[in-house]
């Protein structure tokens, strides 16, 4: 242990920033932050460094995911290993290459659809024959083996000796390190965190990082900070030698199909896996325990009832795990998340960031994660779209230990099933219900469920309306109902019915509230009362980072609606731009105070008419304006927009009236040959329309601009906005988001797939789906814009096929908008 990491080293009594873990997380942080210039920083650890989760890791890097940032953060994190391993401080980096087996077709086509997201990023994964597997994984047992997948720049690493040789390298740089130093509380001033306590004084900072690992719920807690994180028994064994020497590794081997993975140990195998029957360590469905105060650098007891599934199906896979000694078996805690990805980023607390929930293939990203988190300090925000990893991205319904608990033990115990399109995860449910959930259900509904909202997806008693003919090939078709083509087209024709309750809903009012709005936002949206603005609201890159529709409701209120999904996220960002702005404006949120229904269609004006005094006509009610009226005896707020490309509105009332409102829309449009229908109706009439979706077409690493978007950005606004310089300076866009026609109607993209023109792969597809209505399978990707003319023929892998496909001029359906004008 280096001098400097003794507990008789004084501690300061401020720094800039204080790192408060000694684990690969904190360590990667604390050099990263350097490496960008940051000297003052302070790095405390209860114990020693690695004492947490790190020293028990299996140390297993892979670098494909699903989520495009993260494989971006795995790959640098490769790179800075190999950097590393070059240097004064080597952290044991073995880049022996990984192989992904498939033991089912299902397997198989993932593996496929895998390979073609590995093109996008430049990484060389490819299909092996099980033969190719056979040599290089000689120990392997091909009964049942289908195909492989191999990267060769996979491998594995030591994980304390990656903890040391950042933490050597962060020393170097001037970062101070003191260990034996236990974290007590924090002093606050104005909304942000101004000092950390710790068992050897108090030290004054701007900035703490909760890089405590399983640790840091429990130090979220001393500050009211809910980080939902559950420290999850993960055991793995390590077996006697009995490899021969060779020159080079065996490669990584996963079989996800029997949940095993192995890597070698010097002469030996590590070997672990995903039970089915799994078990959390400090958390009940009442509470979320403290952790054993000496618990450090500890291990639980074995437990090999629990893993025995594993033991046997190690044994398929590689019969020598039959006769081989066990020198031990690991059984570590190990920090997971409610859906499997890190929780990253600021708190509600100023100044308070969190990096921990590693669920496991921390090591993998630790690298990326430092890069990251440094960037985000330093800087105020993230410098690529870390959406799917942001801790806003959790809601308040998280603070309950028994939801957390349900809902990160069934991500834990299918982590290594395929996940198929529209997947639905059944833990914790029902939660959050809209006023007409009853109904829903009494009528046949196909729920689905987001941010804890049950939502319609479809209702079952449409499909005999739909044709079955339609179901996408392959994935695509599964969780796919005929009802949704149905629903789709009954609104076309007539008119639909749509629960919106779960949209996020959030109330920005105050003195300031025009100004600090006008600010955040691209668009112009303090307009006059009544006035409905669609918008972006950018960050200082001019990236989207939220995308939503801003209401006038009075001189000093507004309401902003946004995606069920993204409230929380939202609403965290416009509480911190206010902080930033110094903004007198209140932000609340108010999603459960009001119910919502969308009625849409070309019969929509006659059916609400029906119900309501007021007048609907295109002179009186225009379109993106707000009314207060009445419907069916019912106070409301109708907006009129639309998501779906037709004539319509969405009427928002009280909860108390919801399922009153909701039973007289029905009884008003069942005579004119409504459809009740759900959300996947509505995102296949988006699709045609063209109309982008935050998170997927959009989001923090794309302007509006290169989305099509650049009809919301003012820039003559008085008072600029957010992200406006950022917008001047980038000059004309160098990518576009296009819309393609597929040539085959029935090959459905799924996201990620690789775009390629003229056979050079250069893009990747963002979302899609089927259009009923212009009947073509239709997807949305950036191209570099030399590409991204209308009639350019482009071709997209689904599955390693390549369908042909055409740039289209959008949108595909109503080109002049005549619909949606009425």
């Amino acid at each position: 242990m280096s001098q400097q990491d003794t507990p008789t080293k004084e501690l300061p009594d401020s720094a800039r920033i204080v790192i408060v873990g000694g684990g690969v997380a904190g360590a990667s942080i604390a050099y990263h932050l350097a490496e960008l210039g940051e000297r003052d920083v302070l790095l405390v650890d209860r114990d020693e460094l690695t004492s947490g989760s790190t020293f028990h890791s299996a140390g297993l890097v892979g670098q494909l995911r699903s989520d495009p940032t993260l494989t971006k953060m795995n790959m640098y994190s490769v790179e800075l290993y190999r950097k590393l391993q070059a240097g004064d401080n080597p952290p044991s980096w073995v880049e022996c290459g990984g192989i992904r087996l498939a033991s089912s077709e299902e397997r198989l086509a993932e593996i496929r659809r895998q390979i073609g997201w590995a093109e996008t990023f430049g990484l060389p994964l490819e299909e092996i024959s099980v033969d190719r597997v056979r040599e290089m994984f000689p120990l392997m047992n091909p009964e049942g083996v289908l195909g492989a997948a191999y990267l060769p720049t996979d491998g594995y690493i030591d994980p304390s000796q990656l903890c040391y040789a950042l933490a050597a390298e962060a020393r170097a740089l001037g970062v101070r390190i003191r260990t034996k130093t236990r974290v007590l509380g924090f002093g606050t001033d104005k909304g942000r965190v101004t000092q950390v306590r710790t068992d050897r004084g108090d030290i004054d900072c701007e900035f703490v990082v909760n890089c405590g690992g399983m640790f840091a719920a429990e130090i979220g807690r001393m500050l009211g900070v809910r980080i939902p994180l559950v420290p999850m028994s993960h055991q793995y064994l390590v077996t006697e030698a009995f490899l021969e020497p060779t020159e080079k590794p065996l490669p990584t081997l996963r079989d996800p199909d029997l949940l095993v993975y192995y890597r070698q140990e010097v002469r030996g195998l590590v070997m672990g896996g995903y039970e089915r029957d799994a078990r959390a360590w400090t958390a009940s469905e009442r509470s979320f325990d403290a952790i054993p105060a000496d618990f450090n650098g500890k291990l639980l007891g074995e437990d090999w009832e629990r893993f025995e599934e594993i033991t046997e199906n190690s044994q398929i896979r590689v019969p020598a795990m039959g006769d081989v000694g066990i020198r031990k078996l690991i059984n570590g805690p190990e920090a997971f998340t409610p859906d499997n990805e890190f929780c990253l980023g600021e708190t509600e607390i100023g100044g308070f960031f969190v990096a921990a929930g590693l669920c496991a293939h921390g090591i993998a990203g630790a690298g990326g994660i430092g890069k990251v988190m440094a960037e985000w300090i330093v800087g105020g925000e993230p410098e690529l779209d870390v959406w799917h990893m942001d801790i806003s991205r959790f809601g308040t319904y998280y603070r309950s230990p028994s939801y957390t608990l349900a809902r990160i033990t069934e991500n834990y115990e299918s982590y290594y099933d395929i996940k198929y399109p529209n997947h639905e995860r059944s833990a914790g449910r029902p939660l959050r219900t809209s006023p007409a959930y009853a109904w829903h259900r009494e009528h046949g509904a196909f729920f689905g469920e987001k941010a804890g909202w049950e939502r319609v997806n479809y209702y079952q008693g449409n499909a005999d309306a739909g044709d079955e003919t339609l179901r996408p090939r392959g994935w695509a078709g599964q969780n796919w109902s005929p009802a949704i083509g149905a629903e789709h087209l009954g609104t076309r024709r007539a008119a639909g019915l749509f629960d919106e309750s779960s949209f996020s809903k959030i109330s920005v009012s105050g003195p300031d509230s025009a100004r600090f709005l006008n600010w955040v936002c691209d668009n112009s949206v303090a307009r006059k009362v009544g006035a409905v603005t669609y918008t972006q609201a950018l960050n200082s890159r001019g990236g989207i980072e939220c995308d939503f529709t801003v209401t006038r409701t009075g001189d000093e209120e507004f309401l902003v609606v946004t995606g069920t999904a993204f409230g929380s996220h939202d609403m965290a960002w416009l509480r911190k731009q206010a902080r930033r702005g110094d903004a007198a404006v209140r932000i609340a949120d108010v999603t459960g105070l009001y119910a919502c229904y969308a009625l849409w269609g070309p019969l929509a004006r006659d059916i609400l008419g029906e119900l309501t005094p007021a007048d609907l006509s295109n002179s009186a009610f225009r379109f993106m304006t707000s009314q207060e009226i009445s419907v069916a005896d019912i106070p409301v707020r109708a907006l009129r927009v639309t998501f779906t490309g037709e004539l319509g509105w969405e009427l928002y009332t009280s909860t108390e009236y919801g399922l009153a409102l909701w039973q007289a829309l029905y009884a008003a449009g069942e005579p004119h040959g409504m459809i009740t229908g759900g959300y996947r109706a509505i995102d296949s009439m988006r699709v045609e329309k063209g109309y982008r979706s935050w998170g997927a077409d959009i989001g923090a690493d794309t302007t509006p601009y290169e989305a099509g978007l650049d009809f919301c950005v003012k820039l003559d606004k008085p008072g600029g906005f957010v992200g406006k310089q950022a917008l001047l300076d980038a000059g004309a866009p160098k990518r576009k988001l296009v819309c393609v026609r597929l040539s085959d109607p029935r090959s459905i993209v799924l996201g990620n797939e690789p775009l390629r023109v003229a056979g050079e792969v250069v893009g990747r597809v963002t979302s899609g789906g089927y259009g009923y209505s212009v009947q073509s399978s239709i997807a949305f990707g950036y191209l570099p814009v030399e590409h991204a003319e209308p009639g350019t023929a482009v071709e997209i892998d689904i599955f390693g096929r390549w369908v042909p496909g055409t740039i289209a001029t959008e949108p595909l359906f109503d080109p002049e908008f005549a619909r949606v004008r009425g």
